[in-house]
């Protein structure tokens, strides 16, 4: 289940700190189901439920047909709820918390019975072995009782036992009752309460696993989304200026055709002009063509219940804004973050606690078995079913105790087992360092790509203003007959191509920032979105 911890904010530009104070407060708090709703920190489901219901634009419905208008975080709202891959994948950890009540059954306690009938029919010889003669005895017989195995290794197992038989050689049937109680207790292998937990343990951090996974599962998720997002402005307003462009071309071409006819031109720049316009064209078409990508990549995502289906428009109200000053933290500290929350870093160390608990497993497998038994019973003899169980306070008892030893000679199973499990415990610490090492590489490639869109911004902002300068110097040119309608066209191929790298640069550095929080693990605590896994898994 996924949870709001509090409104979003338009604006998603948190400091680290802030994002670490947020994870220290989130690590703290009980689960959410052991707080009353008006103790939670913000909207339960249920009333985030209905308030995004009581919007049908926000909301979309299948009745909706209408434009798609989502802002980011609302983009991000609806592939929360209405993602099918995620709606999958939040039902592994449901799956794997079944395997816990598997193990936890070992040690239920179970009820047995057993009734049964007999009969039998035989020959004899008389003693003088002249004569023979048929003996006939029918017999039932019921057992009940419980057992028991305890973490201890301790077996437990009491029952109460009636026996009944009759022949045609007898004049009286003859009943037998008794109770019986057996002990037994490990004294060597299976004797670890430690050793014999160890496969709840490990279905328990299965558990904790599956969360972790969902979790990194989630935060790749919203990142997708936001990436997508902007992907889709940064096609809508490439499509805006491919459009302005064209209606400059021809515009171009129409002042062109008239300085033509006037005679100040030769006829020779309307070609040039015309290929212009042929040009600008042709690139409208390719971007119609990859806005109509974007907006279906970014409808996977979402998701969303219409009837129009993947025909639906999207609008989307967020604007990319440039970056502040201040808005990095060191990368030092975003290295750290990364190290503690991870999903993929928190799951290899869980995986690397249950691979010690095999090789504890698999050491205390090295063992011999030896076990101590103890048999306790009382039993009462009597011709009627009532006096038999009156009986069994008689003076008379069974007791047996005794050991039992078992060893495999060699025992180079358990040898071999407990190996691969100290060589599989060496390299999934090899592997979780390697991963911890490639973690802080990618946080530091993503910290450097955030650096480098943002010096982009400014660049290519002053670029586009200088091409806006240059354009409008070779149109002056133009006018007074000492340019051509080519150099007017290369002005402004270059303009055109200034202002996509000047939008593009804008959404670069928020997708880059985007990157680098899904990299250190912070992006579903900047975004307010409580999910399982957020407490960091610590090595024993």
């Amino acid at each position: 289940m996924i949870r709001r911890t509090h409104t979003l904010q338009p604006c998603w530009q948190h400091g680290l700190r802030a994002a670490v104070a947020a994870c220290a407060v989130a690590l703290s708090l009980p689960p959410a189901a052991a707080l009353p709703p008006e103790a939670l920190p913000g909207p339960t489901v249920l009333q985030q439920e209905l308030r995004l219901r009581a919007d049908a634009s926000r909301d979309p419905g299948p009745e909706a047909e209408g434009p798609l208008r989502l802002s980011l975080e609302e983009a991000v709202l609806t592939a929360l709820r209405y993602n099918r891959s995620l709606t999958a994948q939040q039902l592994v950890p449901q799956i794997t918390g079944a395997f816990e009540a598997i193990e936890r059954s070992a040690f239920d306690l179970t009820a047995f019975a057993e009734l049964g009938f007999s009969r039998s029919v035989s020959e004899r010889a008389s003693p003088d072995i002249r004569q023979t003669f048929s003996i006939e005895s029918r017999g039932v017989s019921g057992t009940a009782g419980v057992r028991a195995t305890l973490p201890s290794g301790t077996t437990v197992e009491g029952g109460v036992e009636y026996r009944q038989q009759s022949s045609n050689r007898t004049l009286d049937d003859q009943h037998v009752a008794g109770f019986n109680l057996s002990v037994t207790q490990a004294l060597l292998r299976g004797a670890s309460r430690r050793a014999n937990l160890i496969d709840l343990r490990q279905a328990e951090l299965d558990t904790l696993a599956s969360e972790y996974e969902l979790r990194g599962f989630i935060t790749s998720l919203v990142a997708d989304v936001e990436q997508a997002y902007w992907n889709y402005v940064l096609a809508s307003q490439r499509l805006a200026i491919f459009e302005s462009s064209l209606q400059l071309a021809e515009r171009q071409l129409r002042e062109t055709e008239q300085r033509i006819r006037a005679g100040a031109l030769p006829e020779a720049e309307w070609a040039a002009a015309r290929a212009e316009v042929a040009r600008r064209r042709q690139e409208l078409i390719d971007a119609r063509a990859e806005h109509d990508r974007q907006r279906l990549t970014l409808l996977r995502l979402l998701s969303p219940p219409s009837v129009a289906g993947w025909r639906r428009s999207i609008e989307p109200l967020s604007e990319p804004q440039a970056p502040a000053a201040d808005a990095l933290d060191p990368v030092e500290d975003h290295i750290a973050l990364a190290q503690r929350l991870r999903a993929e870093l928190n799951e290899a160390r869980l995986r690397l606690q249950q691979g010690r608990l095999e090789v504890i497993q698999t050491r205390h497998g090295l063992l011999p078995r030896l076990d101590l038994f103890v048999v306790l019973g009382k039993t009462g003899y009597a011709n009627a079913f009532g006096d038999a169980f009156r009986n069994i306070d008689g003076d008379t008892y069974d007791l047996s105790a005794g050991l039992r030893f078992e060893l495999p000679l060699g025992n180079r199973r358990a040898r071999a087992e407990h190996r691969i499990a100290s060589l599989q415990q060496a390299q999934a610490q090899a592997s979780l360092d390697n991963l911890a090492q490639l973690v802080a590489l990618e946080v530091q490639q993503a910290y450097l790509e955030v650096q480098r869109s943002a010096a982009q911004i400014e660049a290519s902002r002053a670029t586009r203003a200088l091409q806006e300068s240059v354009l409008a110097a070779e149109q002056a040119r133009l006018r007074a007959g000492r340019s051509t309608s080519l150099a007017v066209a290369q002005a402004q191929r270059d303009l055109l191509a200034a202002q996509i790298d000047e939008v593009g640069a804008v959404i670069a550095y928020r997708q880059a920032l985007t990157t680098l929080y899904r990299l250190d693990g912070s992006l579903l605590a900047r975004r307010a979105i409580a999910a399982p896994g957020e407490q960091p898994a610590l090595l024993p």
